[in-house]
């Protein structure tokens, strides 16, 4: 049985882009995914821990791609 990963945290993610590396909206929503984390890594020092490969089938199943 698969664990269900935690909701992405956006009010955290949004507060921090907008907040402390005093990006405007339009540039974060422009961001990558990796993008943002690399901005992220170089603002904390801390690299986000990889995606699991059963966190990342557990969000393919809840979120499949469309026909």
């Amino acid at each position: 049985m698969s664990r269900t990963p935690p909701p992405f945290p956006w009010p955290r993610v949004i507060s921090f882009a907008l907040g402390v590396l005093r990006m405007s909206p339009d540039a974060f929503w422009k961001m990558t995914p990796r993008e943002l984390a690399f901005a992220i890594e170089a603002a904390t020092g801390r690299r986000a821990a990889p995606l699991l490969r059963t966190d990342l089938a557990a969000l393919m199943q809840r979120f499949p791609d469309g026909r």
